[in-house]
């Protein structure tokens, strides 16, 4: 069976938001809250799925690092994300 190499675009939205709480360590609701106050927006797919990229994944694991090792709130991490323009 031969291998294929898939190539994904960093933008393109592919995981559903289990998955992305377990590589980040979030809880979904916390993924929940983040998309509604903006700070990561998930694509929609239909009206209850959310989809996430692998540039979120990597701005959600910078979310991470800033609740857990500096204890930011959402309020300051949106302002730290606003000011260092973190896409």
């Amino acid at each position: 069976m031969p291998l294929f190499d898939i190539n994904i675009s960093p933008d393109e939205p592919v995981y559903v938001i289990s998955v992305v709480s377990r590589l980040v360590d979030l809880p979904i609701w916390t993924l929940r809250q983040l998309d509604n106050t903006g700070i990561v927006r998930a694509k929609r797919m239909g009206k209850k799925n959310r989809l996430y990229s692998l540039k979120d994944v990597k701005k959600l694991e910078y979310v991470h690092y800033l609740m857990e090792d500096k204890h930011v709130n959402i309020h300051g991490i949106r302002i730290i994300l606003e000011k260092e323009d973190v896409e």
